[in-house]
């Protein structure tokens, strides 16, 4: 019962699978799909054949597309793991930004922060409903969710970091984390902490992991240890910038002058409390970031900066592209990255003075 089940989500309410119609035309499932669909890269012969093949068979691609005369469903998904978060929320607003002026829809899958509905979401809701193409934001795809997309010949771009096996666009990690500890040293500072985020939402990215190891490297470097009690993790939230900073200034101690947050929320959650502890900022503890979120001008924050909106709209317009029958628009792109200098660096204290902890009220 379940194979007929799938076969028969497969085919519409034929019961006949793609499979199927491959095998009576003699070609691949992809080729099948991209013939069905409208989509390029399928010469007239083969594709009047698939669809004489595919309306003797009785098999309709889905209720979706089955009404089209293109087979196209004008509809791009765009598969997030949060939407809340400045990154994701940039990045979905350029990639609509590209589809509005194409005049195509956009199909958000959002999974909420960790993966446990991913199975369905490849296997299903993606594939069965014939979305045009894919963009990925920041989260890595498993060889089976590949192999999903690739049955179906589906083009895809992953925004946000370095995927193996997948066309990407995002700034080099590495680089933008290696810059910014090398703007704490050049001011002086030797005692550096680092707060860092952490994969634990099953999304198998590698960013987090790229911005520890160039840390741990520019610190190496530059002969400065690295100290196990200043490695803090976050989520990537101001909430645990404010929790991670309560941990370091807790812990009995030296204190670091100097505190590399790999992103811009975590860095204002430590501003936040810092200004809570009575620790002055940059006069006592200096804090850069990575990113140049909205606020960061409006908190002085010195910044790594990205635009996340510029390089979904720019992975989005390549999958309009190679939609259109431009053979070869998907490819990966390194996004350019800059040092951003406000006013939450500077030279460390002078004389190795302690930072103040006392407690000053929070101005409205």
């Amino acid at each position: 019962m379940a194979r007929t089940s799938e076969r028969a989500q497969r085919g519409g309410h034929s019961g006949v699978s793609i499979e199927d119609v491959a095998a009576a035309a003699g070609v691949s499932t992809a080729t099948v799909s991209r013939a069905v669909r409208g989509l390029p890269r399928v010469s007239p012969t083969t594709r009047e054949k698939i669809l004489r093949v595919a309306a003797e068979l009785g098999y309709v691609a889905s209720s979706s597309a089955s009404g089209l005369a293109t087979g196209r469903t004008k509809t791009i998904g765009v598969l997030a793991p949060f939407v809340s978060r400045w990154f994701f929320s940039k990045a979905i607003e350029g990639a609509d930004r590209e589809l509005h002026a194409r005049q195509y829809n956009l199909s958000l899958f959002n999974l909420g922060g960790h993966g446990s509905n991913r199975e369905r979401l490849f296997s299903r809701t993606m594939v069965y409903k014939q979305i045009d193409a894919l963009l990925v934001l920041c989260m890595a795809l498993t060889h089976e969710e590949l192999s999903h997309l690739q049955k179906i010949d589906i083009p895809l771009v992953v925004v946000g970091g370095h995927v193996e096996e997948c066309a990407y666009i995002g700034i080099d990690d590495y680089a933008a984390a290696s810059t910014a500890v090398r703007h704490l040293i050049s001011l002086g500072h030797k005692d550096i902490a680092l707060l860092h985020g952490d994969d634990e939402t099953d999304l198998n990215f590698d960013v987090p992991r790229v911005r520890i190891k160039a840390f741990q490297d520019v610190m190496t470097a530059s002969g400065l240890d690295l100290r196990p009690e200043w490695d803090e993790v976050g989520d990537f939230t101001v909430r645990s910038g404010q929790q991670a900073f309560i941990k370091l200034w807790d812990t009995a101690g030296p204190k670091p002058t100097a505190i590399f947050c790999a992103s811009d929320e975590m860095a204002m959650g430590v501003i936040f409390e810092a200004n809570r502890r009575g620790v002055r900022v940059p006069e006592d503890l200096s804090v850069i970031g990575i990113d140049d979120h909205d606020f960061s001008v409006t908190l002085g924050l010195t910044t790594v900066g990205q635009r996340p909106d510029v390089q979904a709209e720019l992975a989005t317009k390549m999958l309009l592209d190679e939609l259109d029958g431009r053979t070869g628009s998907v490819h990966s792109m390194v996004a350019p990255h800059q040092l951003i200098v406000r006013s939450t660096t500077a030279p460390p204290p002078a004389h190795g003075a302690t930072p103040r902890r006392e407690p000053r009220p929070v101005s409205a």
